[in-house]
């Protein structure tokens, strides 16, 4: 099954709940609040959509309450989002992705050496 569709706001549940779960929607609320400032329904709402899309799944706990899981991995999220942002902004392109991201981006002598590297791992495959 591929990763559903997740918007960026929906991103934002998905990572809380990646972090740290089970949790109820209050829970969730309380995590997103200082950095997002959601109301509790919009949380909910976000909750909602992510259960319809198949990208968290609902339990109970102990007391009754309705839990939240994720039902999909961050990695396989990313790997989805990597592939649709490649496809859409570079027409599925991997060479000027890379030199966009080369020329636009400073980077560390160790981040240079680590993506020599893999770029010398994926060339020998």
């Amino acid at each position: 099954m591929n990763p559903p569709d997740i918007s960026q706001s929906e991103w934002s549940v998905m990572e809380a709940l990646w972090e740290r779960s089970p949790q109820t929607a209050s829970e969730t609320t309380k995590s997103l609040r200082q950095t997002m400032g959601w109301a509790e329904n919009t949380v909910r709402t976000l909750l909602t959509r992510l259960v319809e899309k198949g990208a968290i799944i609902t339990a109970e706990n102990a007391s009754g309450t309705r839990t939240f899981s994720p039902a999909v991995k961050r990695e396989d999220c990313v790997l989805a989002e990597g592939q649709s942002f490649m496809q859409r902004i570079f027409r599925g392109a991997a060479k000027p992705l890379l030199v966009h991201f080369a020329s636009n981006v400073k980077l560390t002598p160790d981040e240079v050496r680590e993506l020599k590297k893999l770029l010398d791992q994926n060339t020998c495959k």
